[in-house]
């Protein structure tokens, strides 16, 4: 659907559709429709797309940091409709070309000896499969009482049952009663340093210990993983100080805990790296990956593993016990390799370490000239710039003032889909984003902190 062919009579019939059927995440629909919403959009290329009024717009979160090559890749719907019309699904107990050549390449291109993938159709279900093979293989190997699993206080691993827990939200009572067994470790942040410490090294180190500690308290025979983001993004996009990883690494080595690495966001590209880890030599035992895999062209996601690991259910005996209809769907599959293969082609990974460094060098420019701007951080095409009160004491400011609501409609108002928050705003565009798009969005930026700076009277 093109925007040329809807009238207003047609886009109100949607809205009016969207607003009594369709119930949109993180949305009050009641406060959409006072709006004037939802947001209808219709047609994109590259970075931008074009909603049902004509109006067009930068995303600059990258459709949920997910759209790595950008809107409108005629060679990924081309791949998708061939397979389509090939075979979109397979027969029980076969595969496809398609997938076997989808799965070979993941084993190529991601680090170490992570062979074997358990496919999946996101990031929630593919983090849901490592916890349970993590838990299976302790339970292979004569280790059946390791059941904690160990998350990040802030993290975010997905929405279903097993793993929305794992961050330690508290606004999660209406699913109460928590999973059993997952303990919260603090958050390797620099800049919020849980803590205490006051340099990315010295926190680090003390995040690092600080899961030892917890492994000893509970009891190694207890402990059957650790989930973690190679760099946070639920908390701004916290780049840890260089030596967490490879402390971490040490620690689960030495109690025979699994390491799990969600690189659901930080896979393929969107660090500068073709995987977050790599930035710091470190191979995990399992890698979970969906949204840029695909660049969310189609549902996909995976959980990757050592042979260590996958050996143990290698026997009819010992099959690992899970089933998803829709996992690694030849089509999505199809949509997913050709991804790839324009990811490689088209040099992202190493244009996004360049073009991350350009926005990071403007975002710091900014730091320079608000007082407001406690922080500029991140990595590649992850970067946040936290708001505060003041930067000594790291005071944030007090919802009532509304920074986020004037900030967000001063972005919408010039364009940007970017939403800001009372502490602070991200941006994850997609990778193929050009250093001239950078200086459109930081201009949008600067014009809107500078009037809402002189609004609220900020320094």
């Amino acid at each position: 659907m093109k925007v040329d062919t809807l009238n207003s009579e047609e886009i109100q019939q949607l809205k009016s559709a969207a607003l009594e059927h369709l119930w949109m995440p993180s949305r009050d629909w009641v406060e959409i429709s006072e709006q004037g919403g939802p947001q209808i959009a219709v047609d994109a290329e590259g970075i931008r797309f074009t909603d049902s009024e004509g109006k067009t717009w930068i995303d600059v979160r990258g459709g949920y940091a997910s759209v790595n090559v950008g809107y409108g890749r005629q060679e990924i719907a081309d791949a998708a409709y061939e397979q389509m019309l090939n075979l979109h699904y397979f027969p029980q107990t076969s595969t496809t070309e398609i997938q076997v050549k989808l799965f070979e390449k993941l084993a190529q291109i991601t680090p170490g000896k992570l062979e074997r993938a358990w496919a999946t159709t996101g990031g929630s279900e593919a983090n849901e499969t490592a916890i349970k093979m993590a838990k299976s293989y302790h339970t292979r190997i004569g280790e059946s009482g390791r059941y904690r699993i160990i998350g990040r206080k802030g993290s975010y691993h997905g929405a279903t049952q097993g793993v929305m827990w794992l961050g330690g939200y508290s606004n999660l009572t209406d699913f109460y009663p928590a999973y059993p067994g997952i303990v919260h470790a603090p958050q390797p942040h620099p800049y919020r340093c849980e803590r205490g410490g006051q340099s990315a090294s010295e926190c680090a180190v003390l995040c690092a210990q600080a899961v030892e500690d917890l492994i000893k308290f509970y009891g190694p025979s207890t402990i059957s993983a650790i989930v973690a983001e190679p760099v946070t993004s639920s908390v701004g996009n916290a780049v840890p100080g260089d030596e967490y990883w490879p402390m971490l690494r040490q620690i689960c080595d030495r109690y025979g805990v699994i390491l799990i690495a969600d690189e659901v966001v930080t896979g393929f590209g969107r660090t500068g790296k073709m995987f977050g880890l790599e930035h710091w030599g470190v191979v995990p035992d399992i890698m979970t990956l969906s949204k840029g895999i695909s660049s969310s062209y189609l549902p996909i996601g995976a959980a990757i593993v050592t042979n260590e690991i996958a050996d143990r259910f290698g026997s009819d005996e010992d099959h690992f016990r899970q089933a998803l209809t829709f996992g690694g769907h030849p089509v999505s599959a199809a949509a997913a390799l050709k991804n790839m293969n324009i990811i490689e082609s088209e040099n992202l990974v190493e244009h996004t370490a360049s073009v991350g460094k350009y926005l990071s060098d403007h975002l710091h420019n900014l730091m320079d000239q608000y007082q407001f701007i406690g922080d500029v951080r991140g990595i590649g095409l992850m970067q946040t710039i936290e708001f505060v009160k003041d930067r000594t004491t790291k005071e944030s400011f007090d919802k009532s003032i509304g920074l986020g609501e004037k900030l967000t409609e001063k972005f919408r108002n010039q364009g940007l889909l970017l939403e800001a928050s009372e502490t602070m705003v991200s941006f994850t565009p997609p990778l193929c984003i050009t250093s001239s798009e950078v200086d459109e969005i930081i201009r949008v930026v600067r014009s809107s902190l500078e009037e809402t700076s002189k609004e609220l009277s900020l320094h």
